[in-house]
């Protein structure tokens, strides 16, 4: 059987999550982001894309 290549996806913090609730800012650390254009790279899973959901509009992924 050929292995099947994980997606991954790469997640940058671009706005800044001052001013937002808590449970975001949760988030992005759970995310491992912390510093305003940080770049983070994870594989693909349901949990991950539901954190992504959440905290989209401060977020730019890219899947690599």
């Amino acid at each position: 059987m050929a292995k099947k290549k994980q997606t991954q996806f790469q997640i940058t913090l671009v706005k800044s999550p001052i001013g937002y609730p808590k449970r975001q800012k949760a988030t992005l650390k759970a995310l491992g982001l912390k510093k305003m254009n940080q770049t983070v790279t994870h594989r693909d899973n349901l949990v991950l894309r539901g954190m992504i959901d959440k905290v989209s509009h401060l977020v730019n992924v890219e899947e690599v």
